[in-house]
Parts: C-alpha cells; structure tokens; sequence
C-alpha cells in the first residue's frame, strides 16, 4: 500500500534554489494512505528514457501494490505527477516550517520514525501529500499531460447567454476520481488508520475549496458582451498556508465507543475538563492527532535537532535554540545591486558588498 504523500516570484525562486540544493540520490515519501512508506526516486530525478515505454521503469521503482502499479502504467504521465505531487508536497512542507524547530526534516530514519507515531506533523504530512497529487493531477490534465483526462468540462456554467466555456480549466473531477480509486482507502476500526486517513482526506478537502472560476471578457471595446470562463486551483503555496493554519489548530482525538451502533468514533480529547460533553466530534476539515510531539530540540529518532541551525534575530531564535543560546558570525558578502534593463533583454547590475550577522543556534 503506498503511504506517502512572499511573493509568487519570491517563491519561485525559493523552489529552485531548495532543488538545487537538495542532497544527492536519497528517498522521499510520507503519507498518502496507512501502510507502507512511499520510497520515491530522487526528486530531481529525470526519466531515463523519453520514448516508448520508459514511464513502466518508473512505475515499477515505485512501491506501489498491484493496483496502483496498473493504474501508473495505463498512463504515460502518472509517474511523472507522482514524482511532482511528492517533490511540490515536500517542499511546500519545507517552506512552512522553515522558521520553526521541526523544519520538515524528511531525510531517511527521521521521516520513517515519524511516520509511524500519529504526531500532528504527521498529520500534515498527509494532509499536504494528498493535496499534492490532487493538486498536480488536476493540473496535469489541464495542461495536456494524460492521455485519459483533459480539461475541466465545468458542467455547471450553462447560461451560454452571459457565459460561454472557454480556456481550460483544472480537472479537480477527474483528479478526485482518481486519487481516491489510487488510495483505495477502505474503513478501518483502527484509530491510526482512520485518522490518517481524515488527514489524507482534508487535504482534498482544501485542494477543492480553494477552486476559483476566472473569466475573460469579449465583445466590442471590451463590452463583455460574451465572457469566457474556466476553473482553476488555487497556487498550491495557498493551500500550503492553510494546512498550516490547520495544523496550527490541530485537535488530539482517542477513539470513543458509538452506542447506537458499537464501532468506535473519533473524538476530541480535552487537555482539562470542562463544562458541557466531554467528548467533540472534530470538523472534517481539522487536522487530527493521537500523540504528543517530541519537543525537536535534540538529536532524536524523529529529527536531528535544532545544533546549528540558523535562526532569525528577534524574530525565533529563542524558540530554536531551546534556551541554548545561539552564536553571531558577522561576514562580507556580495550581491548584484542597481541592476537596470539595457536595450531589450540586457539586465546590468553593480556588484554591491555589505556586512551581514549570521545567528545559529548553539550546542
């Protein structure tokens, strides 16, 4: 079973920059459903081969059941949004804990460890996995990349007299069809189980939420006699931001016995008593959690700690450095500066050098 999963141009630019520097051939997965771990190829990894059947090797060097093995090879672009869905996930999950203590550390026996206790940044991590590969099959089918799906038919925009269906909007139909047929997710009586898959669930949830109808006006000098009109997705940045916000406001939940029927129920367990019912059936937006987290401050299973990571004055080294304290190194560095656009695509820069402070935390 697979288990897996500022300024717009400010972003972009992180992105890259997080690519190139990511470590040399290493693995990525985290949860997209409850059993096995997703073990990817490197995510800046390319395909092998261009022509023929080159997608079935990437296929079969993912760890996939039968199923979804099939459902990879029945079309060439699959694989390829997998590996997308994962690298966009992973490093969404990054630049949302950049400042904190758990900065997403998804490298080897941290993200395995992790995995297996139901922490609330598991929960994200399920959350934001599923996200990803709706996220990024709505968008492949959009921009021509499956065989099997195309644009969004938006069935709903029929009064052809104020609007008329044009562009070519996200596929979030068919990228739901899918990504629940890829799960094949099933109830469970285990509590683990199903709160994974309630995380897995809200970051569809989101991913749909945040679905925008943008139109194009038509007519004689911009009358807008006619508009055209399509679907599309949020920037996946956005939806990055509000599962944080989730799980900012994650609940703990322990599993309650329902009278009426004798299976048990997800609750919400309160830290202190209070008035009223003591138990709250959480919202099916609310990242849920079972354990409580390690503090990330030291080398442990589930991280490398905080021992020299860089902080940002006055704003979390105290946090990161856990009471440590952190180290100020002061350096002289050069960047470009003054930079003016010659002739038509000639940008000119002066190279400009000041003095910086960096602070890591220490020891």
């Amino acid at each position: 079973m697979l288990d897996g999963h500022l300024l717009l141009g400010w972003l972009s630019f992180t992105i890259i920059v997080l690519l190139i520097n990511l470590p040399g051939p290493t693995t990525a997965y985290f949860g997209l459903t409850v059993n096995e771990p997703l073990s990817i190829l490197p995510l800046n990894t390319e395909p092998e081969e261009t022509a023929g059947k080159a997608h079935y090797k990437l296929c079969d060097r993912l760890k996939l059941e039968k199923k979804q093995r099939r459902m990879c090879r029945r079309d060439p672009g699959v694989a390829e949004t997998l590996m997308e869905a994962i690298s966009m996930s992973a490093l969404e999950c990054q630049y949302q804990f950049r400042f904190e203590r758990w900065n997403c550390t998804l490298e080897g026996r941290y993200r395995t460890s992790l995995l297996k206790r139901g922490f609330k940044e598991t929960a994200f991590l399920y959350a934001i996995s599923s996200a990803g590969l709706t996220h990024a099959m709505a968008k492949a089918c959009s921009a021509g990349r499956m065989e099997r799906c195309t644009c969004d038919e938006a069935p709903d925009l029929e009064n052809r007299k104020a609007w008329q269906w044009g562009g070519c909007g996200d596929n979030l139909k068919y990228s739901n069809k899918f990504v629940k047929e890829f799960l094949g997710k099933k109830s469970s009586k285990d509590l683990r189980a199903r709160v994974d898959l309630h995380n897995t669930n809200v970051g569809m949830k989101v991913i749909k939420a945040g679905v925008e109808t943008t139109c194009k006006c038509h007519g004689v000098s911009g009358s807008c006699t006619v508009q055209t009109c399509w679907r599309q997705l949020s920037p996946f940045h956005e939806i990055g931001k509000q599962l944080k916000q989730r799980y900012e406001t994650s609940l703990k939940v322990g599993s309650t016995t329902n009278e009426a029927t004798g299976e048990g129920d997800i609750s919400h367990v309160r830290m202190q008593p209070l008035p009223g019912p003591s138990d709250q059936i959480p919202r099916t937006t609310d990242l849920i959690y079972i354990d409580d987290s390690p503090i990330f401050c030291q080398v442990s299973m589930y991280s490398p700690g905080t021992s020299a990571r860089k902080c940002y004055k006055d704003k979390n080294c105290e946090s990161i450095c856990c009471g440590r304290g952190h180290n100020t190194q002061s350096r002289v560095v050069t960047r470009p500066c003054q930079c003016q656009v010659r002739w038509c695509c000639y940008v000119e820069c002066k190279q400009c050098t000041q003095r910086e402070e960096v602070y890591t935390c220490k020891n």
